[in-house]
């Protein structure tokens, strides 16, 4: 389980444009990655309109902020071109990433038991070091407590 203070797990993923996007390579940038379940789904929509919204804020903070899901490059254009997203998107089609993060869980819904991405936020410092992290995510606020947190490191 990722806890506060571990180096981040690396990782190199595709961005909506195909791009290779690669943790090492942001820093000394702090980057905020918002693990969502399901690209045009109500909350995952709310959560990357609301990181979209605050993206000046975050890029004044100088912080560098990722949507990621299992969502192929081709849903993420879509999803990001449908809402005007402007926050990247990533694309963790195997889930490597998502189970390294500890976000690929076991999860229930309407009886049935099946595995998915638990909505988790994990913000990292400049140091590569992970600094907070929100699991099971409600949506409403949370935008503006990670860009607090963001702001303090």
């Amino acid at each position: 389980m990722l806890e506060i203070g571990d180096n981040a797990p690396a990782f190199t993923l595709p961005e909506t444009d195909g791009a290779p996007i690669t943790l090492s390579d942001l820093k000394p940038s702090a980057v905020v990655l918002f693990f969502y379940p399901r690209d045009n789904t109500k909350g995952c929509t709310v959560e990357a309109i609301d990181f979209s919204a605050a993206s000046d804020a975050f890029d004044a903070a100088g912080v560098k902020v990722f949507g990621i899901s299992k969502d192929s490059l081709a849903s993420h254009g879509k999803f990001r071109g449908k809402h005007e997203l402007t926050v990247p998107l990533l694309s963790d089609e195997e889930s490597d990433v998502c189970e390294q993060y500890g976000v690929w869980k076991e999860k229930k819904m309407y009886g049935k038991t099946f595995m998915g991405i638990e909505r988790t936020t994990v913000l990292i410092d400049s140091e590569g070091k992970v600094s907070k992290i929100w699991r099971k995510v409600k949506v409403p606020g949370h935008v503006e407590d990670v860009l607090a947190a963001a702001q303090n490191l």
